[in-house]
C-alpha cells in the first residue's frame, strides 16, 4: 500500500517515465540513469506486488494493473497540489487594519495615480484587510506615524524624525501664483522681480516654515496656512501671493481665475516620501503595501533615513 514519503516518490518516477514513453526518454526528465530508473521500478512493484510495465527489446508497455495505478497516480498528485494549495492560501491570508496617512490635495497630481493602481494591487491581495485613509498635515503625519496610530504616511516632509525611515517616491513641483484680482494679475512678468513681489502681502506654509519664501527676505509671513486649499483661498481673494502645486493650481488658472508669475525663477520642487518606522516593516500587512507601493513609484533603492 502506498503510504509513506519514499513511496509517493517512486510514483512520480514512474508517472515521469510513462508520461515520457519509456524509460529511456525519461533519463532527462529525471536525471537518472537507466539502472537507477530500472532500479526505482522494480522497487515500486515490489511494494505493491504486481508488474507494472513491459520493458526490453520489445519496447516499453504498460500492463493493465499498471494503467491503474498511472491513472491513481495522477489523482493522488492533483490532490496533493490543491491540498497544498489551500494551506498555502490559509497560511498567507493577511487580516487586520493598515493605516495610511496622506497630505491633502494631492489627487489632481498625475503622479498620484500609481498610488490607486497600489491600493487596488493591494486590496486585491488582502481583501480582509480593513484599510483606514487619513488626511492630515505633515507634521500630524509625523507624530501619528511615531505613535502608531499611522502605519505608512506618504507626503513631503518638512522634517525627518530620528528612527522613522523615508522612502522617496516622486517629485511635486510648486510654482508661485496671483489671483486675478490681485495688482500683479495683469503686469507682465518682465515688470515682476523679487523686490515688486515683497510690496505685497506673502503667504506661508505652516510645515515649511517659511523656507518657502527664504527667497524674498521678508521677516515673517502675512498670513499663514496649513493646507493648499487654505492656501489657494487667499490667492483667489486677491489679496496675496503664494505658492501652490502647478497641478493643484491648474483648474483656476484655466478659469482665469489666478496666473502663475515667473515661472522659471519661482520653481520649488519637493520630494513626497513613504514615512514609517523600520521596527515595524516585519508586520505583514505593512511590507505588504510599501513592497508594492515601492514596485508602483520604482524606487526601490532609493532610501532616507
Amino acid at each position: 500500500m502506498i503510504t509513506e514519503q519514499a513511496d509517493l516518490k517512486l510514483l512520480r518516477i514512474f508517472a515521469t517515465i510513462v508520461e515520457a514513453g519509456g524509460f529511456a526518454a525519461a533519463q532527462s526528465d529525471l536525471n537518472l540513469s537507466l539502472s537507477t530508473i530500472s532500479s526505482y521500478v522494480t522497487a515500486l512493484e515490489t511494494r505493491l506486488g504486481f508488474t507494472l510495465c513491459k520493458r526490453g527489446r520489445s519496447g516499453f508497455a504498460l500492463t493493465a494493473e499498471g494503467q491503474v495505478v498511472f491513472d491513481e497516480a495522477h489523482r493522488i498528485f492533483k490532490s496533493i497540489a490543491q491540498y497544498e494549495t489551500k494551506m498555502r492560501a490559509l497560511r498567507d491570508k493577511l487580516s487586520g487594519t493598515l493605516t495610511i496617512g496622506l497630505t491633502d490635495n494631492t489627487i489632481t497630481d498625475p503622479c498620484t495615480r500609481r498610488f490607486e493602481k497600489t491600493i487596488a494591487r493591494f486590496i486585491e491581495r488582502a481583501p480582509d484587510v480593513t484599510l483606514n485613509v487619513e488626511t492630515l498635515p505633515p507634521n500630524d503625519l509625523l507624530r501619528e506615524v511615531v505613535t502608531d496610530n499611522i502605519q505608512i504616511g506618504i507626503c513631503s516632509f518638512p522634517k525627518t524624525v530620528l528612527g522613522l525611515r523615508y522612502i522617496p517616491l516622486y517629485t511635486e513641483i510648486h510654482r508661485f501664483y496671483c489671483g486675478s484680482a490681485h495688482p500683479l494679475f495683469a503686469r507682465p512678468d518682465p515688470e515682476i522681480n523679487i523686490d515688486e513681489i515683497r510690496r505685497y502681502r506673502l503667504i506661508g506654509r505652516k510645515p515649511w516654515l517659511g523656507r518657502d519664501l527664504k527667497e524674498f527676505a521678508i521677516a515673517r509671513p502675512h498670513a499663514t496656512v496649513s493646507d493648499m486649499e487654505a492656501e489657494a483661498r487667499l490667492i483667489l481673494s486677491g489679496a496675496y501671493l503664494g505658492y501652490l502645486p502647478e497641478h493643484y493650481a491648474r483648474q483656476f488658472v484655466d478659469d482665469g481665475r489666478m496666473r502663475m508669475i515667473q515661472r522659471d525663477q519661482f520653481t520649488v520642487k519637493v520630494t513626497f516620501q513613504a514615512c514609517f518606522d523600520d521596527s515595524k516593516q516585519t508586520d505583514p500587512i505593512t511590507k505588504l503595501f510599501l513592497d508594492m507601493l515601492i514596485d508602483d513609484f520604482g524606487h526601490a533603492g532609493d532610501e532616507i533615513r
